[in-house]
């Protein structure tokens, strides 16, 4: 086994393939907040939660925070500039965005499918915190768009049909 660095580390699992997603909120002046987060997975259908994973670091992640609720965007294959965009640290991640409002957080127009949550518990982990989320409400396009992957430090998405599990449909 090679010795633990942060770019070995990063690098190692570079190799598992990630969904991207834009979770979004409303801030203390009703502004729209967003960030990317690539760290989002099931954790229970009874009942339904979700996790996501934020720095510690994050700016944005206070504000999610105090409103308690938020809605996660999982991206299509064609949102790479909105991936980028969110992870800036600009003023205004939203200009040029379409997206309509919601009780839990902006829905961006682009996603492939959106998540509304509600902030369960939260545990740290490091440089990161660990966000376990009630599922509340879901939309999706219904399979007609392809998500947008992260893998190996590039943007792509999946070519061709793939194969149904067993039991899951297709």
């Amino acid at each position: 086994m090679t010795a633990l660095d942060a770019a070995y580390f990063r690098r190692t699992l570079g190799n598992f393939p990630t969904g991207v997603t834009v979770v979004t909120s409303t801030g203390p002046q009703g502004e729209p907040v967003g960030m990317v987060c690539n760290s989002f997975t099931s954790v229970s259908l009874d009942p339904p939660l979700v996790l996501v994973c934020a720095a510690r670091s994050s700016t944005t992640w206070p504000l999610i925070r105090a409103r308690g609720r938020f809605c996660v965007n999982v991206l299509d294959r064609s949102g790479e500039r909105l991936s980028r965009q969110f992870s800036q640290r600009s003023a205004d991640r939203f200009a040029g965005v379409r997206w309509k409002p919601s009780d839990t957080g902006p829905e961006l127009e682009d996603a492939v499918a959106r998540i509304a949550c509600v902030i369960d518990t939260e545990h740290p982990a490091g440089d990161h915190s660990i966000v376990v989320s009630r599922v509340v409400g879901l939309t999706d396009s219904g399979g007609a768009d392809d998500p947008l992957v992260f893998h190996r430090g590039r943007y792509g998405s999946f070519v061709g049909s793939l194969s149904p599990v067993a039991g899951q449909g297709g």
